[in-house]
C-alpha cells in the first residue's frame, strides 16, 4: 500500500489489498478503497487499485480492486469528486476532473473520459465507456456508451443534445473560428 504525502485519511475508512493512493487526497468516513472486486469469477488473484492526486473521496465510498480478466487495476486519475456512496467497480478506468454525483454506480469494467459529470443515483451497465466532457443526467440508467459533450439521461438513457452549458464552464466561444481555409 502506498499513500501519498499530504493526503488526508479520515476517521472509520478501510483501505485494503494492493492500494496507491496519490498525494493530497482526501478520504471521508466510512469509505472502503482496494476491496476484493463483487465478480465471481474473482479467486483472491493479486490485483490492485491506483488512485491518482488531489482526488476527494466523500463518505461511503467503495472502490474495488480490478481482477485477472479484466486487466488485473482499476484506475483512477486526478482531481476527481466522488460525492457520498458512490461505486466503482472492478476494472474500471476513470479520467481526470470527474464529477460523479451522490450514489453513481459504476459496474465493472466501465471506462468515463476526463471532465465527464455522472449526476447522482445512476447505475453504469458493465463495459459501458462515458466519453470525454459527457454529462450524464440524474438517476439515470445507462447501460450504452455516452456521447461527448452531449446531455444524456433517463431510464434505459437517450441522447439530448449538445451540453451548451458543459461547453460555457470550459470556456468554449459560443461559435468556432471562422478563419478562411483556403477554399472558395
Amino acid at each position: 500500500m502506498t499513500i501519498g504525502d499530504r493526503t488526508r485519511l479520515e476517521s472509520h475508512i478501510v483501505l485494503d489489498g494492493q492500494l496507491t493512493l496519490g498525494a493530497d487526497c482526501t478520504v471521508a468516513p466510512f469509505a472502503s478503497l482496494g476491496g476484493p472486486p463483487q465478480d465471481l469469477k474473482y479467486k483472491g488473484e493479486p490485483t490492485g487499485v491506483a488512485i491518482g492526486a488531489r482526488n476527494q473521496v466523500k463518505e461511503y465510498v467503495t472502490i474495488s480492486r480490478g481482477t485477472v480478466g479484466g486487466g488485473g487495476m482499476t484506475r483512477i486519475g486526478d482531481d476527481n469528486l466522488l460525492m457520498a456512496y458512490t461505486h466503482i467497480a472492478h476494472d474500471c478506468q476513470i479520467g481526470s476532473r470527474i464529477v460523479f454525483a451522490n450514489a453513481a454506480t459504476l459496474a465493472g469494467h466501465v471506462e468515463v473520459g476526463d471532465d465527464a459529470t455522472v449526476g447522482a443515483a445512476c447505475g453504469v451497465h458493465q463495459f459501458v465507456r462515458i466519453a470525454k466532457h459527457a454529462f450524464i443526467g440524474g438517476y439515470s440508467t445507462i447501460t450504452k456508451d455516452a456521447l461527448p459533450w452531449v446531455l444524456t439521461s433517463g431510464d434505459r438513457a437517450v441522447s439530448h443534445g449538445i451540453n451548451i452549458v458543459g461547453l460555457k464552464r470550459k470556456g468554449y466561444p459560443r461559435r468556432p473560428s471562422t478563419r478562411s481555409s483556403g477554399v472558395t
